[in-house]
């Protein structure tokens, strides 16, 4: 079949060569943008909505493959922060994390186009500064949640030069969805399929921005995949009531594809044990009626991404015909990924396991390597910072993220610099099911944590304190569907070790990191190690495991604990915090508080 030719996404990059002038430079000074040509580039970005990595939906685009992956570069550790659309969005636009933001739900009071206007974010974000930089902005398709019929003039989103957005409640209905262009009244299409008219309104917008004869930046944001919603009844305070969550619609032309294909049955695959932690632990296997709705669903998935293929095709041919493909940049992401079956859990987001956190991002421009992978850890706070370097912007001190090279002569000159070796994740309150099985209660009020990824030579962890101070450790590079949680009670009787320790002295210091992160802001975000030790001795995991810091980590720090579990960051509600501690030290702390504690582990 025609998808069987793609590429494995997990190849190792290939080898790195030298490029023209253009290329973005290393970010070791956080000020430095590329040099730049005569005339500034255009950036086409592509934001899809729920899209996976890990469940190979980028294996069913075909004009994806031929104009983005052979002729761009993969990146093949992206992350999203939060994942869920509304904060993720968010932290994307303004390169902020969610604790920052304070933007943390997809509905009020903690989430929301309303929300977003009341953090005071409506005139501090990327499009408002690219029209500060001079480049004229274009926007179709979704851009929050909670952006409605009743509130999208109030105020209007500031910092574009043209819009035509998806507004609730139609937002994922896809035959009955309402755009709003410009300041005009909004219009309902019922019966059209919204992907379609979504391209047709990219399509008008990309002539826009050529004929204006200025640099542009044009973001295109389908709904596809997201589930199909049809609200009975909405209010304007962000309540859905009556609602209906099912598989995605596809386009007429599509509903015949794929017949037979199945979500993939990896080992994490409703598994025989119960694997994960708090609420997901509890999860029971799911039956062949559940797992023949869920197979159902992915197909549906799959088949409502070939419109958005579809598109990113047609937008090639015209950038092509317009002649400006040598002059710009086009990138394809998600807010945030999917899980279906994944650790027994219902198709959705909004976990940290890696379905729902990893997410692609691709980008093709001038001097970016053609059909390359590279495996550099990037986020989607990272953005923001990387456009501005892009575009030759001069980066805020204020991100919470850092820019990263994109060509092909930036990631061989970043090979011999400091790398970026971890993520941020966080997530508070709700973690609802999509389809026609659902969790209960619970998921709505359990459902916060910590989270952290750490990557680099030796070492693949992923490290997580829940709300109900539950703990999580899993080594990825052996147990890469996250099935052992080494710190779960029934392990407790086991001396385990990991990277040749003891894995109590390795926990200290992830716990450590996690501390710093989990209220982190700008340089603190990407530099945790220098906060840790501002001497500059440590920059890594690997640096910082040497046996003359044990004292350091296993005694003096202070731990990541929560007081209560909220819906929303509420800072009172999370323990200690780095501000408050100055140098975090003090005392050993019950480290899980169903029996276990730190000193077992050391």
């Amino acid at each position: 079949m025609w998808w069987s030719s793609l590429p494995s996404l997990a190849l190792a990059a290939s080898a790195l060569a030298s490029v023209h002038d253009q290329a973005v430079l290393s970010t070791d000074d956080p000020h430095a943008g590329p040099a730049q040509p005569a005339k500034q580039p255009n950036v086409v970005f592509f934001l899809t909505d729920d899209q996976d990595v890990h469940l190979s939906s980028l294996d069913y685009m075909p004009f994806v493959k031929r104009h983005l992956l052979d002729k761009g570069t993969y990146f093949s550790r992206h992350y999203c922060t939060t994942a869920v659309c509304c904060p993720s969005r968010v932290t994307l636009w303004t390169g902020k994390a969610a604790h920052n933001t304070n933007i943390t739900d997809v509905n009020p009071p903690y989430g929301g186009y309303g929300r977003f206007i009341e953090q005071g974010f409506n005139d501090k974000y990327l499009p408002v500064w690219l029209q500060e930089a001079g480049y004229n902005t274009y926007y179709t398709g979704k851009l929050f949640n909670v952006h409605t019929l009743w509130n999208y003039d109030s105020p209007y989103p500031a910092g574009f030069t043209s819009t035509d957005f998806l507004l609730d409640p139609g937002t994922y209905n896809y035959l009955n969805s309402t755009f709003q262009r410009n300041q005009e009244k909004p219009k309902n299409y019922e019966g059209q399929y919204s992907t379609d008219v979504l391209a047709e309104k990219a399509y008008g917008l990309l002539d826009e921005a050529v004929q204006a004869d200025k640099p542009f930046f044009l973001t295109i944001a389908p709904n596809a995949p997201h589930c199909n919603i049809h609200m009975h009844s909405y209010s304007d305070d962000g309540n859905q009531h009556e609602t209906d969550f099912g598989p995605p619609v596809a386009a007429k032309r599509h509903e015949h594809l794929f017949e037979g294909v199945k979500v993939p049955r990896t080992e994490n695959f409703n598994p025989d044990e119960p694997s994960g932690a708090n609420w997901i632990r509890d999860l029971k296997k799911q039956n062949q009626t559940n797992l023949d709705f869920n197979d159902n669903f992915y197909r549906k998935r799959l088949q409502a991404l070939q419109a958005v293929d579809e598109m990113v095709d047609m937008l090639f041919k015209k950038l092509e015909a317009y002649g400006i493909m040598d002059n710009t940049y086009i990138v394809y992401s998600t807010d945030n990924g999917f899980h279906i079956g994944q650790h027994r859990l219902q198709p959705g987001k909004s976990c940290g396991v890696e379905e729902d956190i990893h997410i692609p991002l691709i980008i093709r421009g001038p001097g970016v390597g053609e059909n390359e992978t590279t495996d550099i850890v990037t986020t989607h706070t990272d953005l923001a910072p990387t456009f501005f370097n892009i575009l030759g912007i001069p980066l805020r001190t204020d991100f919470d993220g850092a820019a990263f090279p994109i060509t092909k002569r930036g990631l061989q000159d970043l090979a011999v610099v400091e790398r970026k070796e971890h993520v941020n994740v966080e997530y508070w309150g709700f973690a609802g099911s999509e389809g026609a099985y659902g969790y209960g209660p619970m998921d709505s009020f359990n459902n916060t944590y910590k989270a952290l990824r750490v990557i680099g030579p030796g070492y693949n962890l992923y490290y997580s304190v829940w709300c109900n101070n539950e703990h999580e450790l899993y080594d990825m590079s052996n147990d890469p569907g996250q099935l052992q949680n080494l710190l779960h009670p029934s392990q407790s009787h086991q001396k385990h070790k990991l990277l040749n320790l003891p894995i109590g002295n390795v926990i200290a210091r992830l716990d450590s990191l996690l501390f710093v992160l989990k209220s982190c802001k700008g340089l603190r975000c990407t530099k945790p190690w220098h906060t840790l030790h501002p001497q500059g001795d440590v920059t890594t995991l690997q640096d910082a495991l040497s046996v003359r810091f044990d004292h350091f980590y296993e005694v003096e720090q202070k731990r990541v604990v929560f007081d209560r579990c909220e819906r929303g960051y509420l800072p009172e509600s999370e323990g200690p915090m780095w501000e408050d501690s100055g140098k975090a030290f003090g005392g050993m702390e019950m480290f899980y508080r169903g029996g276990l504690h730190w000193s077992e582990y050391v």
